[in-house]
């Protein structure tokens, strides 16, 4: 089963230059759906997406669909928090349940965009597994946790700073201490930047999962985190 998750495939979008490895075309087979979680142009990329046909399984906000239509995608499934979906891969084939939960973020495509709210994603499958989008923290996140093997939580995003919606460093440890996770995988982190502010404040690019590291070690030193550079890969 291969799941996508908000994929940005391109060197920039709008004044974001990307800053890692450019993910190669083994991201563009065999992908049994691609999860949206919002309407963001760095987390929901047409062009990108385009690379899969106008067939890709696209599983995303309630209120997303009509734009993705008229975009030219014609397996959307839509799904509001509590909802989901069964993945299956191919006939007969392997399955998962995905189910969409919330998530604390303004989820429009500014500046006149569509709207749809932001969500998350819960993968049930062999391994249970959260996938958190863009949030800011929020208690709910406790009916998250609970036997889940992997959480992949936001720590930073494409500037110098985050501001409310967003989880930096010490929300991420935060947020890892209530689902519990047998292992944390801090994302959305050291890919895009402003073209230019680089040379100025180009530490944002590397630091982030350090500083997170740091705060869940000062949190929960039972639980376990492993970074993982854009572009790289564990096999865990």
């Amino acid at each position: 089963m291969r799941l996508l998750t908000d994929p940005v495939l391109r060197d920039r979008i709008m004044h974001l230059r990307r800053h890692a490895v450019t993910p190669g075309t083994e991201f563009e087979r065999e992908i049994d759906a691609i999860l949206i979680s919002h309407l963001h142009y760095d987390h929901l990329d047409l062009p990108s997406l385009r690379r899969f046909g106008p067939e890709a399984p696209l599983i995303v906000p309630a209120g997303a669909g009509r734009f993705l239509r008229r975009a030219g995608f014609r397996a959307v499934t839509e799904l509001r928090a509590g909802e989901g979906v069964t993945v299956r891969a191919g006939a007969g084939g392997s399955r998962v349940e995905v189910h969409a939960v919330p998530a604390r973020h303004q989820g429009r495509r500014r500046p006149f965009g569509a709207e749809a709210e932001a969500i998350g994603f819960e993968i049930h499958g062999s391994r249970r597994i959260y996938f958190a989008g863009d949030t800011d923290f929020f208690p709910e996140l406790s009916e998250i946790s609970g036997d889940l093997e992997i959480a992949l939580l936001p720590i930073w995003g494409w500037g110098p700073s985050v501001g409310a919606g967003h989880l930096d460093p010490v929300g991420a440890a935060r947020a890892a201490t209530v689902l519990g996770p047998a292992v944390s995988v801090p994302i959305h982190w050291g890919t895009f930047f402003p073209i230019g502010l680089r040379r100025w404040r180009g530490d944002r690019l590397v630091t982030p999962p350090v500083e997170f590291e740091r705060a869940l070690r000062e949190a929960d030193p039972g639980l376990e985190s492993r970074i993982l550079l854009p572009g790289e890969h564990s096999d865990h």
